[in-house]
């Protein structure tokens, strides 16, 4: 097992307290991508309420990113990224970032493809 250095313990503390998951990105991308297979048809549907810039980030969580790593890419910041993220759940009626990487992959935001 790999040895835990007090700055990875102060990073996932601040990881959570800001809103994302513990899992790796990769740990999280694989089980979304399994749950996605077997979900079946993709449903385009569910994201008629989110915005183009939601879907953008909806997308983004779908592979996993954090707040910080999504805020970097699209040039926002952090807490506008979590402020989207909030507003995709409500729109969404969902409630954690999980069923957000679930309904990326069967909506086909995220794919396979896009690891």
């Amino acid at each position: 097992m790999k040895d835990t250095a007090p700055g990875d313990i102060r990073n996932a503390i601040r990881t959570v307290a800001g809103g994302d998951a513990m899992l790796s990105p990769t740990v999280t991308r694989r089980g979304m991508q399994a749950a996605a297979r077997g979900a079946g048809a993709r449903d385009t549907g569910q994201l008629d309420g989110p915005t183009n810039r939601e879907r953008e980030i909806l997308a983004e969580v779908g592979l996993g990113l954090s707040n910080d790593d999504i805020g970097s890419k699209l040039f926002i910041s952090p807490a506008t990224v979590l402020t989207h993220v909030t507003r995709i759940l409500a729109k969404l009626a969902t409630r954690d970032r999980a069923n957000l990487v679930a309904i990326a992959f069967r909506s086909g935001l995220v794919g396979p493809e896009d690891r």
